[in-house]
């Protein structure tokens, strides 16, 4: 049973990155490819199609109609739909501002907030992004751009190794899943049509009819109340500082506990 069940388990896909075309920088795979198009051209398209319609609506047929050309003629340049869209992933990547100081010149702090900062924004302007974040290796030259300075920056903070990695999974897995939930949210508003206050507000009347959830609501309401935002774009600007500041204050913390020599045996 346990060999049947190998032999008809699927391997792990690869990367368009470790391709042999994508490796060398390649536009143009063959002589004869469809004139105008390249890869750079469809990656961009790509982008701007599933800022539009979303990942659910995308597919090869209709970026070939973008285009103006055949879904035949974009595989000249791509094999597969997920070549397309890592492509598409780490196009985006490129559009962080990353610090570029060297160590020490300028405050670990304001790099690391400079940074979620980036990221946040990234999953707010592409909400696809963030499910295609867990399908890919996330291996292509803009991200590994990004993953260095991360690195660099915790580097910096003085944290051993260990530290490290828990500082860099603590602050961008809480920026990844804020900047996921609010760039849904904002989508949700924009095709209902409606503003994020005014969502807001028709959704609270809905929940408040239930009597169940009208309690649970009225603690949530007075801890919003109680940060003083008058929309919700303050409360979450707000909400985003905070929590970020407290993770900045565990780090701190764990720098000064790591810097204690522990007690002899």
């Amino acid at each position: 049973m346990v060999k049947a069940a190998e032999g008809t388990r699927r391997p792990a896909r690869s990367s368009v990155w470790l391709e042999r075309s994508a490796a060398r920088g390649a536009t143009d795979r063959r002589s004869d490819q469809p004139s105008g198009l390249d890869r750079a051209r469809i990656t961009a398209a790509t982008v701007r199609l599933l800022d539009a319609e979303g990942l659910a609506k995308f597919s090869m047929r209709r970026l070939a109609a973008e285009l103006h050309v055949t879904a035949m003629s974009v595989y000249w340049y791509v094999d597969t739909k997920d070549d397309l869209l890592e492509l598409a992933l780490d196009a985006v990547y490129g559009e962080m501002t990353l610090p570029v100081g060297e160590l020490g010149t300028e405050d670990w702090r304001d790099q690391l907030r400079a940074l979620a900062a980036e990221y946040r924004s990234l999953h707010v302007r592409h909400p696809w992004v963030s499910p295609l974040t867990g399908n890919y290796l996330n291996i292509g030259p803009r991200a590994r751009e990004f993953s260095h300075a991360v690195q660099r920056v915790v580097r910096g903070t003085g944290l051993g190794p260990q530290g490290q990695m828990g500082a860099i999974s603590a602050v961008f897995q809480f920026v990844y899943g804020f900047g996921t939930i609010e760039g849904q949210f904002i989508r949700r508003c924009a095709n209902a049509g409606v503003s994020q206050d005014d969502y807001l507000c028709e959704a609270l009347r809905g929940v408040n009819t239930d009597p169940e959830l009208a309690d649970s609501l009225k603690q949530a309401t007075g801890l919003i109340e109680a940060g003083g935002a008058e929309s919700v774009e303050e409360m979450r600007e707000r909400d985003f500082r905070w929590a970020l500041d407290l993770l900045i204050s565990g780090i701190e913390v764990a720098v000064g506990a790591e810097s204690i020599p522990p007690p002899r045996s």
